[in-house]
């Protein structure tokens, strides 16, 4: 893991506008129910998400799989 790819989840929200604070601390709290705990990192009393687990956990929440025509 490279330590540039942590985020606080207000940068997260920053960067991505479709995601708001309230949400990812919603999946945050409901972590280890929705499978979001594999993209946390707790550094002392801080959690920081890791942003390219960050987008491969968001890529496994498709409802259907990608059309492999269009690729």
């Amino acid at each position: 893991m490279d330590y540039t790819d942590l985020r606080t989840v207000k940068q997260l929200a920053q960067e991505a506008p479709f995601v708001t604070e309230s949400t990812l601390r919603w999946w945050i709290y409901h972590a280890n129910r929705n499978g979001f705990d594999t993209v946390l990192i707790k550094i002392g009393g801080r959690v920081y998400i890791d942003k390219r687990a960050f987008n491969k956990w968001l890529e496994g929440q498709r409802l259907a799989a990608p059309d492999s025509e269009a690729a």
